[in-house]
């Protein structure tokens, strides 16, 4: 079986210090924590950005600044994937004004679903634009799937050669408001894939380590981190490290190697560094 590509999303558009205070804000925090948690397994990191009062911005000197942070860095090879999630901007070219940075991914939602308490909205035009971007920048784009009609809408995306296969999926469960946190969606997903496809899970919530693990039984691969679970158990809060130091340690107790960046590059098929 192809090796386990961990992904950590150290903070997120909606932890705060209030909730969690290992959740990082500033771009010293962000990068040092993503560098804990590469040398504890992680191959890729997931990042959002916050500006100077805390809150989400994809503002495009705030995402280059913690990317110049990891280049600090310098044995850290982690793979570097942009979030243009509609929390942090409210046009297309807010959301996707990061992407010039030119990171080895960004994420792509190919279609509209629901928050909690607001839409997350994604209309045409939205997406053929942060998908051009991303396709003018060499960056792949990791298909965000809050509704199973977005796998189609990716493939349709591909066909008009808007991107380009193999896709890479992340089924993100558990938002209210979107896909449930259940061992038969995610069985349904996996199931509706295009050949190829890479994939893995983001998980919110108390099914979070049931259905990591069936995805890792499933070939699948799997994100971690305070940007999804704010607790390590019930009553205990999370550290990314530690999030990420469970999902290797399962995985080698059900004899799944764990894939380093390199490793990871060559199953996503991302450019060469």
């Amino acid at each position: 079986m192809v090796k386990l590509i961990i992904t950590v999303a150290p903070t997120g558009n909606v932890p705060t210090k209030e909730m969690n205070p290992n959740v990082p804000i500033t771009r010293t925090d962000i990068a040092a924590q993503i560098y804990e948690c590469w040398k504890e397994g992680a191959a890729v990191c997931h990042i959002h950005t916050r500006d100077k009062d805390g809150l989400p911005t994809s503002d495009v000197d705030v995402n280059r600044a913690v990317m110049e942070e990891l280049d600090k860095y310098k044995d850290c090879d982690i793979i570097r994937q942009l979030s243009t999630g509609g929390r942090a901007g409210k046009t297309y070219h807010e959301r996707g004004q990061m992407i010039c940075v030119a990171p080895d991914m960004a994420s792509l939602a190919t279609g509209s679903s629901n928050f909690p308490t607001r839409a997350n909205l994604n209309d045409p035009e939205t997406v053929s634009y942060l998908a051009g971007e991303m396709k003018k920048y060499g960056v792949k784009p990791e298909i965000e799937v809050f509704d199973s009609a977005m796998i189609d809408a990716a493939v349709r995306l591909c066909e008009k050669g808007e991107i380009s296969a193999p896709m890479h999926f992340n089924f993100v469960l558990g938002m209210r408001g979107s896909l449930p946190a259940r061992a038969k969606t995610l069985f349904y997903l996996y199931e509706s894939l295009p050949p190829s496809s890479t994939w893995g899970v983001s998980v919110i919530g108390k099914e979070h380590v049931d259905l990591s693990v069936m995805a890792m039984a499933l070939g699948g691969h799997v994100r971690v981190g305070l940007e999804d679970n704010v607790y390590y158990s019930k009553g205990v809060l999370a550290t990314n490290v530690a999030l990420v130091k469970r999902m290797v340690n399962i995985a080698k107790a059900i004899g799944r190697d764990v894939a380093t960046p390199a490793e990871a590059r060559e199953i996503l098929n991302l450019r060469k560094k």
